[in-house]
């Protein structure tokens, strides 16, 4: 199998406007922008719209709410001009809880954006809850035991995904291939395709800068990691237009996409590129872990007298189905920049060992 190559764009724009990005040019968004009403995020918002400052020095939560979504509305309407028909958008949100003027409430941030997607003519499809550990003793709110001003704990954040138009095809026996040898395994299929995620745990923000520790909310690597892996093929092209610290680049070099990241603060600069070098750091664990989870997941199916059919082209071990039969991966193994500064990561077939 011959080496492969991926590219990385890394752009430091507005999202509001993604002009630097063709028409039509991308398969799959993978973002988590930032979530209004969560004070960390007070401030981008009123830098984008002088009348969000207003109404939050006003305590009026309510319409700074409303003028938060439309910024992020520009967003989605550059992420419906980007996007190919058929291609899919992952937009990981949380709702937000604050109490102004003595009054406390939930700003439901997931459903604007639903309504958004479904205006510019998306599909909306079954939402996945990913759910976080929390352990904090005093986390339950209000009047404790007493009824009726206790209220619920907010301990989970959506992912909305979104379908442009008509579902993908792949009409070419070039393209049938690539999408075979992309599939995933059937226990991470059983597992990943829930609508509740309570595996992933949120990620620690190893931050120095204070100013962009603030303003970070970065995912875990395995959240963009398992969506791009569900949602694209490999040789693909991966969107997010609020990058922070890059870990959806990390997670499509990882899995041989291709990727434009976003972010409008340039001081995530160093954080981006370390990402991608972790990334190529990281790789073979990442891909030697996969493997061998579904290898042990066979050994047990055979003990319990379940035993497989078929066979994987690449590694020779048993697959469960005949979908999996060309499953193969290719490792990150050298990273270049070209002239435009764009990072070229040369990719090679991963030997399971």
């Amino acid at each position: 199998m011959t080496d492969k190559q991926t590219t990385h764009a890394i752009h430091f724009q507005d999202a509001r406007n993604l002009s630097r990005i063709k028409d039509n040019s991308v398969d799959l968004v993978v973002t988590s922008p930032p979530y209004p009403m969560i004070s960390m995020w007070d401030q981008i918002f009123a830098q984008q719209n002088k009348d969000i400052a207003t109404h939050l020095k006003k305590e009026d939560g309510l319409n700074a709410y409303k003028a938060m979504h439309c910024e992020l509305s520009r967003v989605w309407k550059e992420v419906d001009r980007v996007l190919k028909q058929g291609g899919i958008a992952c937009i990981n949100i949380g709702d937000a809880t604050r109490t102004l003027k003595g009054e406390f409430r939930l700003y439901p941030n997931h459903s604007p954006v639903i309504e958004r997607f479904l205006s510019l003519g998306f599909d909306s499809l079954p939402t996945i809850l990913w759910r976080k550990e929390t352990n904090a003793p005093n986390k339950f709110m209000g009047s404790g035991m007493l009824p009726v001003g206790a209220y619920v704990t907010l301990e989970h954040e959506r992912i909305l995904i979104f379908r442009k138009k008509q579902k993908r095809s792949f009409s070419s026996a070039q393209e049938k291939e690539n999408r075979m040898q992309s599939a995933f395994f059937y226990p991470e299929r059983n597992k990943w395709f829930s609508d509740v995620w309570d595996d992933i745990k949120g990620a620690p923000q190893n931050i120095d800068k204070q100013g962009i520790r603030k303003r970070s909310g970065a995912y875990p690597l395995e959240l963009p990691y398992r969506l791009i892996n569900m949602f694209s093929v490999k040789g693909d092209t991966v969107l997010d237009p609020f990058l922070g610290t890059g870990t959806t680049t990390a997670a499509a070099i990882i899995t041989g996409r291709n990727s434009v990241g976003v972010e409008k603060d340039k001081q995530f600069k160093p954080l981006i590129n370390k990402s991608m070098l972790v990334a190529v750091q990281q790789a073979e664990r990442v891909l030697q872990q996969r493997i061998s989870r579904y290898v042990d997941f066979i050994e047990q199916r055979e003990s319990a007298g379940k035993m497989c059919k078929y066979k994987n082209t690449f590694y020779s071990f048993p697959v469960v189905t005949k979908q999996e039969q060309k499953i193969c991966f290719e490792i990150p193994v050298k990273t270049t920049q070209n002239k435009k500064q764009d990072f070229l990561v040369t990719h090679t077939f991963f030997a399971y060992k």
